[in-house]
């Protein structure tokens, strides 16, 4: 069928423009953030799906050069190509992820065909208004105008809304729908200029129809992935602007994940939690103000709260979903005591570079309960800079201590961010604990000046007079040749490069 003279209408053409750009860039943020959170190593994963997109866009730009002819149905068939795409894809990736050894595999090949697609809408748009409005020059420059202000547009939405409340399988769903119906919009504008318009119509709604019923179901999907994500029933899954919170339950086996890390298990957190308090307790000189930098849960504060001379204790987190949980739910709130409602205890949901960067006040002890260092923004909290903010706001006789991933599964992670606080402190000691749900598990703790170790004169369940010099003695296999390991900072951040190499052997 030949092409009809026509003039296209140009709003149409701004509208479509604006909602394939937001579709396109979040298709690329969604790859992206499901392979940070799948396979951690946020630099690599947001690297490769970025540049394997652009250059797929490029060899899409390039074949849109052989599309001659039938550019309303090419254009039709690009979209509704898309929104499948890239609205199944999370849900294509999830299932790579828990059914077969190639996710690599899978995620690359969408890529490719997510980013040719896209390559091709631009230059098929542009070729239908070519010789059909007497003003080319201005719309195509409206058109790059639009489609920029749509990348803007969909990189805002994302970590702004779509993400935070709707999770990655609902938002790729919702946007692939907006794929469709926009080719559906299309067809009936321009029906006089589609092949075959009754049978490319009823694909499209069909299409659109299977998306929207996905959509509707996605909640009912969500759960099945994850089930299969996880070793134990989930009771509970939130989707906060900072992290995924997942907590599962087995017998009387309480697990809390976030980003599909386990944060504790009920049955041994104890062990951590009192090896992370007790031991700067126990040199501590002072106890009466005290700062908690993480542990959200409250466990670490149900801790604190067992010395009778604590006087104050600061607990910042930057979740306050996080905190409202813990401080609410009755599973934790049976494992912290109602630490996090404490009358001495004050919760300040901020980030806590700025809060170290910022506060004036001096603490006796301050506990840093962060998890491990696996993407650029929580590798800012390992480095020296931030040991420095930690150093200034320690009185002159205080202890700080530092949760440091494993000296068993990660060595040169766990030596480095003790060497990294040596850059600040005159005195670091290691230390490590075994955690069965966790394997061997580290801790660095640094003080400047002397210090002798007191009495333990809490209850524990775990630590006593004779086991506690047992946690400062490492195995041969738990050491490093301290000179082959570099200092953390935020111009070299060498602390992600060791955890990524080691994680993938982890």
């Amino acid at each position: 069928m030949e092409e009809k003279s026509i003039k296209f209408d140009i709003k149409l053409l701004f509208i479509t423009t604006l909602l394939i750009s937001i579709c396109s860039i979040i298709y690329e943020l969604l790859i992206s953030a499901i392979s940070s959170y799948i396979q951690g190593d946020s630099i690599t994963q947001f690297s490769i799906t970025i540049g394997l997109y652009m250059s797929a866009m490029g060899i899409g730009s390039y074949l849109s050069k052989y599309v001659k002819n039938k550019l309303f149905n090419k254009f039709i068939f690009v979209e509704m190509s898309i929104g499948l795409l890239g609205g199944f894809s999370t849900f294509i990736l999830f299932m790579a992820n828990i059914y077969t050894e190639i996710y690599d595999l899978v995620m690359y090949v969408l890529i490719i065909l997510i980013g040719i697609f896209v390559g091709l809408e631009i230059p098929i748009l542009t070729r239908i208004i070519e010789g059909n409005n007497s003003d080319v020059r201005k719309n195509l420059a409206n058109i790059f105008t639009f489609d920029y202000i749509g990348g803007l547009v969909g990189s805002i939405a994302f970590p702004l809304f779509l993400f935070p409340k709707l999770g990655f399988i609902t938002t790729a769903l919702l946007v692939g729908s907006i794929n469709v119906i926009t080719a559906i919009l299309i067809i009936i504008k321009y029906k006089s200029q589609i092949e075959g318009f009754k049978k490319v119509l009823t694909i499209s709604i069909t299409c659109l129809s299977i998306i929207i019923a996905f959509l509707c179901s996605a909640n009912i999907i969500t759960k099945k992935i994850e089930a299969g994500l996880y070793r134990d029933d989930i009771i509970l899954s939130e989707q906060t602007p900072y992290q995924k919170i997942v907590m599962t339950k087995h017998k009387d086996d309480v697990r809390l994940f976030l980003d599909g890390n386990l944060q504790f298990s009920s049955m041994d957190e104890y062990r951590y939690h009192e090896a992370l308090v007790h031991i700067p307790m126990m040199y501590a000189k002072s106890h009466h103000n005290v700062l908690v930098l993480g542990g959200g849960d409250g466990l670490a504060a149900r801790e604190i709260l067992k010395y009778n001379d604590v006087q104050k204790i600061v607990l910042v987190d930057i979740d306050k979903d996080m905190t409202d949980l813990c401080r609410n739910n009755s599973e934790i709130t049976k494992l912290n005591g109602g630490s996090l409602d404490n009358e001495k205890l004050t919760i300040i949901n901020q980030d806590a570079y700025m809060f170290v960067q910022e506060n004036t006040e001096l603490f006796d002890v301050i506990i840093i309960d962060f998890p491990d260092p696996n993407n650029t923004t929580l590798n800012k909290l390992y480095t020296d800079v931030f040991y420095n903010y930690v150093k200034n706001i320690l009185t002159p006789e205080g202890v700080m201590v530092c949760q440091s991933t494993s000296p068993y599964y990660a060595p040169k992670s766990y030596w480095c961010i003790n060497k990294t606080i040596k850059t600040q402190f005159e005195n670091v000691i290691p230390y490590h604990i075994q955690v069965p749900s966790f394997g061997e598990w580290g801790f660095n703790m640094a003080f400047n000046g002397e210090h002798n170790r007191h009495d333990l004169v809490v209850d524990t369940k775990y630590l006593s007079a004779d086991n506690i010099d047992s946690l400062f003695v490492f195995g041969k296999d738990e050491s490093v040749d301290l000179e082959k390991i570099s200092e953390n900072n935020m111009f070299e951040p060498s602390l992600i490069t060791y955890y990524n190499e080691e994680v993938q052997n982890w």
